[in-house]
């Protein structure tokens, strides 16, 4: 009926990476300027994409406890997300035909807009969102890139806190 996915531990290992790493104390320091605290957010933001996306999920489903049937409803629609869009290294093939990647998408954004709708809990989710966005951002910004590469700003950042104005 329809081509079996890949094996989704393996894709799901890709994107997160080690929890040890993401929590490790060792690496957060102060940002120097609110520019490398943009620099770490972004650089942080890219490599740790699959370790935010699950801290937001586990947020968003964590205020959903008080509505049972609401929890249930979206751990089904994310099962969904998983199995048809996420975990696909090929077109979906059902019934002999195959299924193009953007009516997945757009299937699946409908579906997930309508629960919201008939549910009635955007403010439950946008506030959710915004809370694991807040986590997202202090814990970029908190945390030094790993990759030891020289900043976009270059000798505009300085060890100073009031910077070194005798370049500019």
């Amino acid at each position: 009926m329809s081509s079996p996915p890949p094996d989704t531990v393996t894709i799901a290992a890709v994107n997160v990476r080690p929890w040890p790493l993401f929590i490790d104390t060792a690496a957060l320091s102060l940002p120097i300027s609110f520019s490398d605290a943009t620099y770490r957010i972004n650089k942080n933001f890219r490599y740790f994409t699959g370790n935010y996306a699950l801290i937001i999920l586990i947020i968003l489903l964590i205020s959903l406890i008080t509505r049972p049937i609401s929890l249930v409803l979206f751990l089904i629609i994310f099962a969904g997300w998983i199995y048809l869009y996420f975990s696909r290294n090929e077109p979906l093939e059902l019934f002999g035909f195959d299924i193009d990647d953007k009516f997945v998408l757009g299937f699946l954004t409908l579906v997930s807009f309508v629960a919201l709708l008939v549910v009635k809990i955007w403010m439950n989710v946008v506030v959710s969102i915004g809370f694991g966005t807040v986590i997202l951002c202090v814990h970029g910004a908190l945390r030094a890139p790993e990759d030891h590469e020289d900043s976009p700003y270059g000798a505009l950042l300085s060890d100073s806190p009031r910077g070194n104005y005798t370049i500019v």
